[in-house]
């Protein structure tokens, strides 16, 4: 069969991966580069995510592929410290201990939190798809709890949207990153940058005859007796990773929409940390970013010679106009950090960066085959209620299972 896959993120190229060798495959990317939200920067003698990531020890696909592309040895595991800027004050809330001292929560607060966050390992998620978390956790740990902890975290993963999400989201969330010792939360990352998988999973399926093209989106869908025209090009079958609703734009049919955000992350070049070690810090008091990733203090900044922070912000529609002013601007201030402390900056802006989980997202999932296409992507069903690398690799391998079992 002659296969066109539409997008070459993650998903997209793990269903290159999977799909058998006599197969002609032709992948279509509109970016210059491979990895969609995982594509990187060159920071000297490596490379950066233009968008923070890390992955989790149950990733177990994910895990198996890098094993599988002679990559385990990069595999590392570290520890991910977290806090909450409040009140003009980062407060580490990692350890037992530091969460205790935190003072924007009472005990009765943390006790709850900590009940909570047990309960959440077992706490079936189908049924909470239509309870939007903010009343979930009002109703059952409070109203202090949630402006002084799972706010900002929802705001920071969400902006104007987060009372829209579902407890199911929020409760994966939680249960997911419950995997920590007292010292922190376990997560991987791979010495050298997910560059390293990318570029890999490329060379892989290139070997096998796959033909990528890049700058090269699909302008136009159009049905071709069984099979299919991109671009006036013919294929037996299509599988499109790109967000549903854009397939209609570009003539294909109408398909229901899935609720995307954006995303504007500005990472920055420092001469020191201004976290105080912590990795991950969400913010607390209001700013035009949800959260600064610290990403050397989570990997060494000896790899890449500077401290690298990302200020993530997320949006709906457009990018808000003078955002990354905005970011330098607030950050400067808030953390007392001097133009010459700021070796360079880069911004990257991507319109549909993933679901929004909304109440009700469940029931609205696209199924694999729908009018004759192939979709798999972040909004499949592996991605439900938390994307993931993971969760994008279970996608790409049930699309190209989907054309073993024969034409669409």
């Amino acid at each position: 069969m002659r296969i066109c896959i539409i997008g070459g993120g993650l998903t997209g190229l793990a269903a290159a991966y999977a799909l058998p060798e006599e197969h002609e495959i032709v992948l279509l990317e509109e970016k210059d580069q491979l990895g969609g939200c995982l594509s990187s920067y060159p920071i000297g003698q490596t490379w950066i995510e233009r968008f923070y990531h890390h992955c989790f020890s149950g990733d177990e696909l994910l895990q198996q592929l890098i094993t599988g592309l002679s990559l385990g040895n990069r595999l590392e595991w570290r520890t991910g410290t977290t806090g909450y800027y409040a009140g003009g004050i980062a407060y580490p809330l990692t350890t037992p201990r530091e969460i205790l001292a935190y003072p924007e929560l009472t005990l009765v607060d943390k006790a709850r939190l900590a009940w909570l966050t047990w309960r959440s390992r077992k706490m079936p998620v189908s049924g909470l798809d239509d309870v939007p978390a903010k009343e979930f956790v009002i109703r059952h740990i409070g109203e202090g709890a949630y402006r002084a902890f799972f706010e900002p975290l929802l705001r920071s993963k969400f902006g104007d949207r987060r009372d829209e999400v579902s407890a199911a989201w929020l409760i994966s969330r939680i249960a997911i990153r419950s995997n920590r010792g007292v010292a922190g939360e376990r997560l991987g990352y791979l010495n050298g940058g997910f560059k390293l998988l990318i570029d890999a999973l490329e060379r892989e399926i290139v070997r096998k005859g796959c033909r990528i093209q890049v700058q090269s989106p699909a302008r136009s869908l159009q049905r071709n007796g069984s099979g299919w025209l991109v671009n006036d090009d013919p294929y037996d079958a299509v599988i499109a990773t790109i967000p549903p609703q854009r397939i209609g734009r570009i003539g294909g049919p109408a398909l229901p929409a899935v609720p995307y955000q954006g995303a504007a992350c500005m990472m920055l070049g420092l001469t020191r940390d201004v976290a105080g070690g912590i990795y991950w810090l969400n913010m607390k008091d209001p700013a035009p970013y949800g959260a600064v990733v610290s990403h050397t203090n989570f990997i060494p900044v000896s790899r890449y010679g500077d401290h690298i922070v990302y200020l993530a912000s997320y949006f709906t529609g457009t990018v808000p106009s003078g955002l990354d002013r905005a970011m330098i601007e607030d950050f400067r201030t808030r953390f007392s950090v001097r133009t010459d402390e700021i070796r360079w900056m880069r911004l990257s802006v991507e319109p549909c960066a993933g679901p929004v989980y909304v109440t009700g997202y469940r029931k609205g999932i696209p199924p694999y085959r729908e009018e004759g296409l192939i979709l798999a992507g972040m909004f499949s069903e592996p991605n439900y209620p938390e994307r993931s690398m993971e969760g994008s690799i279970k996608a790409g391998y049930a699309a190209a299972g989907m054309v073993g079992n024969g034409r669409p």
